[in-house]
């Protein structure tokens, strides 16, 4: 058993190879010949293009063959028998089978599987036929098939009042109108038969009744099929018989008119009004004076003046809050809908975008009712779209939802303002006077019904379409509960004259806004200007009077009323400046921290006086960045070098083959040295611009200080994806901006003031050691007569010396074994601000003419050796006499230290004139970094804030403002390092080959 079974085994086992194997190369040799002969394309068909004895196969995408005896369905995707025959098996499809039906019954029942006599005759489908006002018996009672078919009358008669229904297979009752007004189920004349009913002619109904549907924003009209069937038939029953959904499709029919009235046709919106004016004596809805019973609440009336009184003259029994235990932020927008026919749907909230066309998430669309949230929302939706989602209209009647003190739910109307309303056709809600708006109520979204005009199954002709949609929230003045005025929903709709529907489209608006009446805010900043521009004033008139001291000219000519525009146009820069960071403050603080609702932030309409101010402040701070760059890229400037020869060195004579004794030349390094510190510092200032920007735009970009600008209620740094972003306010994008370049800016600025400065760096201050250590003083000459002067004249007498020499005089500096640095002996005062005699000037200008001449026409007169030995010269002569007056050398030309008084330093002029001698002001604040841009940071970092936000303002973008902000700061570097080290050139004689 276990030999016979080990056997059976591998002979299983071998025919599993063999298995394998076969298959194996029936895979690598068949299927990739297959692979490569199949094809994955097919012919495209569809249903309609399928013969007439052939059926669209739903399964093979084809057209197939029907049976013997068949043909295709009216659908197109299965087969009937033909006429005459009866089918006896269906199983869909081609799987049918049809029997010729005898000669003696040649009709086929109604559901096709048997044949019937038909007495009446037979329709094209084979089916009996009976006579208007008959309806076709095929079975009896309990279902057995007749063999002939009858044809049994409906009874007319006053007790049965009853005719064939649509299919002719039922008697129904007739329509109540026929009944009332013939006491029969036919209209005949002089009664009138209109949209299915009968109405007597012998009442007051209007007799012209115009089927006109109007297309304003075209310039066109035509009749319409839908208004010729139903427009007369709804009036009338509205108004003879109260009807109320043919009172609801008369109201209809008038809203797709654009509620548009003209008292010389009966058109729709006529015959609404006909209905009203002659149902006077109904009883209002709801106390409602322009809501009559049994019609619906189309107008607000025609007074003029009433839109104000409606839109503003009651606030709402509500309050909004944004934070607290009382917040409110949700506003409950419901609507009432009604369909074509005027049957009422439902009432439905507006949330998940009923009155939204445009395509979103639900979040995103529910964002729009979001109180204190300005919503924008913009698409293009193909037409094709359009008519397929909208074949009829749905109107609205849009209320809010409140809830008031006793917790009672009330709904209050919400007033429609339509762009497209033609008032004895004059479009009267267009225009900017409020008191002759036409208020109305109901709405809808699409209209493609109106616009056909022979059959209300083809295609239509023109479509309208609500294409801005604009919800409008008032905040009622001084409230501090967050009270509102009713909401007005402003809607303009376009006419789309249908060409191509696939190709056509068509953009779409939804918009929420705030607004508040900002008289007072702008009353405010009007006296905030006028008070600081009164100052900016009196400040630019002091300026100019120093000015006129510090130039010696006491005239007043065309250049002082010039440089008082400067002054001017920098201080009202200032002025601009503080308003508009004051009035970003103001809206960021009070309606992002705000709990009861009391201040809403300006539209975009009014934020453009906000934006002018901001572009005037940033205009008027470049001219005076401007004024000051030129000022001190051309001010005059000399190096004193106090330096001596030491003895005298022997010296080769060209020309003589001899020597002889001559002074040791003073080392020129010194002069290069502290030239190239100079030029260095020009262009230092208090803070790093590169991190400066950099660190701005990292806390707006990444930290998330941007969503602060958002017009919405939060207060949150972050966003979710999915959430609705509101669009940006450019007076709260300006007030982050400002806020975080200023705090940034005077962090960096007390840093370098109290830390850098002090224990690693102080550039100016060093400058001043370098210039005693080296025996060189600065002077410097900013306006004509005024200027500074740094002393650097070594108390050790010589600087020109070795390292052991250096460190021996540090050494006794420090352990006070030699006089003090100061101007004055005993005193460390080695910076001054200087006021300078007129004969001064006139004598510095003469040897300074020297100096430049090489610049001016005597360059062509003499050889470029001869000039350059006249500039030494002249070099040399400037220097001693500098120094000569440093020393008191010149009596005429003498000077006295003094301190400033401290009204004098207040208000930056200097009260005594420098008449006989010059005046030295001791300046232990090193104001001669005013020619410097470490001098001016103030101005500097005010110019860099403005133009980032005039570039954030202009293009939405911080990233781009932040480059072009640096781009710029960098390019007016260069050239301030540039000039100005082509005029310390010029000025002082150094070579600028030196100047690195």
């Amino acid at each position: 058993m276990v030999t016979d079974g080990a056997g059976a085994g591998a002979a299983m086992a071998s025919w599993s190879t063999f298995s394998v194997a076969v298959v194996t190369v029936f895979f690598l040799l068949i299927l990739p010949c297959f692979s490569r002969a199949q094809t994955l394309s097919f012919p495209f068909r569809q249903p309609e293009t399928c013969g007439h004895n052939q059926y669209f196969d739903i399964s093979a995408l084809s057209c197939v063959r029907c049976g013997a005896n068949q043909r295709r369905d009216a659908r197109g995707t299965s087969c009937v028998c033909i006429p005459g025959f009866q089918m006896i098996a269906n199983n869909g499809g081609p799987d049918i089978i049809c029997k010729k039906c005898p000669e003696n019954m040649k009709g086929v029942t109604k559901d096709g599987w048997n044949c019937i006599s038909c007495p009446g005759g037979l329709t094209e489908e084979g089916k009996c036929h009976c006579p208007t006002g008959h309806i076709l018996v095929e079975r009896d009672v309990n279902g057995t098939v007749l063999s002939q078919a009858i044809c049994k009358l409906c009874d007319e008669n006053e007790n049965s009042f009853t005719v064939a229904n649509a299919l002719g297979n039922r008697c129904i009752r007739c329509e109540p109108t026929f009944i009332n007004t013939s006491r029969s189920c036919a209209c005949s004349e002089p009664n009138i038969l209109t949209g299915g009913l009968c109405f007597s002619s012998t009442g007051d109904f209007p007799p012209r009744v115009i089927s006109t549907a109007r297309y304003g924003e075209l310039g066109m009209s035509f009749i319409s099929e839908w208004f010729t069937k139903y427009l007369q038939s709804a009036a009338a029953a509205c108004w003879v018989y109260a009807n109320l959904t043919s009172c609801q499709a008369l109201g209809n029919m008038c809203v797709m008119n654009m509620n548009s009235y003209d008292s010389a046709t009966f058109d729709a919106c006529r015959l609404f009004q006909f209905v009203f004016e002659n149902t006077a004596g109904l009883r209002t809805v709801h106390s409602v004076s322009f809501w009559r019973q049994n019609l619906p609440w189309l107008f607000y009336g025609d007074q003029l003046g009433l839109a104000p009184q409606v839109l503003s003259a009651t606030p709402l029994p509500t309050n909004f809050s944004f934070k607290g235990q009382t917040q409110n932020t949700k506003m409950k927008f419901v609507a009432a809908s009604y369909d074509v026919r005027g049957n009422f749907i439902k009432w439905q909230t507006v949330e998940g975008g009923v009155l939204q066309l445009c395509p979103d998430t639900e979040t995103r669309l529910n964002a729009a009712y979001s109180f204190g949230t300005t919503y924008q929302q913009n698409c293009e939706i193909p037409i094709s779209k359009i008519l397929t989602d909208f074949p009829t209209p749905v109107f609205y009647d849009v209320y809010l939802e409140y809830t008031d003190e006793n917790q009672h739910q009330y709904i209050w109307a919400v007033p429609v303002l339509n762009l497209n309303l033609q008032h004895n056709k004059i479009f009267v809600n267009k225009d900017s006077n409020s008191d002759k708006w036409l208020l109305t109520r109901r709405i809808f979204l699409v209209d493609a019904l109106s616009g056909r005009e022979n059959d209300l199954g083809s295609q239509p002709r023109l479509v309208r379409i609500a294409t801005q949609i604009s919800l409008s929230i008032h905040l009622v003045p001084n409230t501090k509960n967050g009270n509102i005025y009713p909401p007005l929903i402003t809607i303009a709709y376009r006419d789309i004259d249908i060409k191509d529907p696939n190709s056509q489209s068509v953009k779409i608006s939804f918009s929420v806004t705030y607004e508040m009446n900002q008289g007072d805010a702008h009353v405010q900043t009007d006296i905030a200007l006028g008070v600081l521009g009164g100052l900016a004033v009196l400040s630019s008139l002091l300026k100019t009077a120093g000015w006129k001291r510090r130039i010696g000219s006491p005239m007043i000519d065309l250049q002082t009323v010039m440089k008082f525009l400067v002054y001017y146009a920098g201080d009202l820069a200032n002025v601009f400046f503080i308003t508009t960071v004051g009035t970003g403050l103001y809206w960021l603080i009070f309606f992002k921290a705000q709990k009861s609702v009391s201040v809403l932030l300006p539209m975009p309409a009014q934020e453009n006086h906000f934006v002018t101010y901001v572009a005037c402040a940033f205009a008027l701070k470049a001219l005076q960045f401007l004024h000051k760059l030129i000022s001190q890229i051309t001010i005059d400037i000399f190096f004193i070098d106090w330096e001596r020869p030491k003895g005298k060195v022997l010296k080769a004579v060209e020309g003589e083959g001899g020597v002889r004794s001559a002074i040791v030349p003073v080392s020129i390094w010194r002069t290069y040295f502290v030239a190239n510190e100079w030029n260095e510092i020009q262009t230092v200032r208090k803070i790093n611009p590169l991190f400066q920007v950099l660190t701005v735009l990292f806390l707006l970009e990444v930290v998330g200080f941007k969503n602060l600008a958002l017009m919405d209620s939060s207060s949150s740094l972050s966003r979710s994806p999915p959430s609705y972003i509101a669009p940006y306010s450019r007076i709260l994008r300006y007030a982050v901006s400002t806020i975080l370049w200023l705090v940034i800016g005077i962090i960096q600025i007390v840093f370098f003031a109290v830390f850098y400065e002090r224990f690693i760096e102080d550039k100016i201050r060093q400058f001043v050691d370098l210039c005693c250590m080296s025996n060189i003083s600065v002077f410097l000459l900013s306006h004509k007569c005024f200027g500074y002067y740094i002393h650097g004249r070594s108390v050790h007498g010589h600087a020109d010396t070795n390292m052991e020499e250096m460190n021996l005089n540090l050494k006794r500096e420090a352990e006070n074994l030699c006089s003090q640095r100061g101007l004055v002996p005993n005193t460390e005062g080695q910076t001054f601000q200087i006021a300078i005699s007129d004969q001064m000037r006139q004598h510095y200008d003469r040897i300074h003419e020297t100096l430049t001449r090489k610049n001016g026409p005597a360059r062509l007169l003499s050889s470029s050796a001869s000039t350059f030995e006249q500039s030494i010269k002249a070099y040399h002569t400037m220097n001693k006499f500098l120094g000569s007056f440093i020393d008191h050398v010149h009596k005429e030309m003498d000077y006295f230290i003094k301190d400033k008084l401290l009204l004098e330093r207040i208000l930056g002029v200097e009260f005594m004139e420098p008449m006989e001698k010059s005046i030295f002001y001791n300046d232990e604040g090193y104001s001669f970094s005013s020619v410097l841009y470490y001098g001016n940071e103030a101005t500097l970092l005010i110019y860099d804030l403005l133009f980032f936000c005039v570039v954030d303002l202009a293009c939405q973008n911080f990233i781009l403002a932040a480059f072009l902000t640096y781009l710029q700061q960098e390019i007016f570097r260069f050239i301030r390092n540039t000039v100005g080290q082509k005029n310390l050139a010029s000025k002082t004689l150094v070579d600028q080959r030196f100047l690195i």
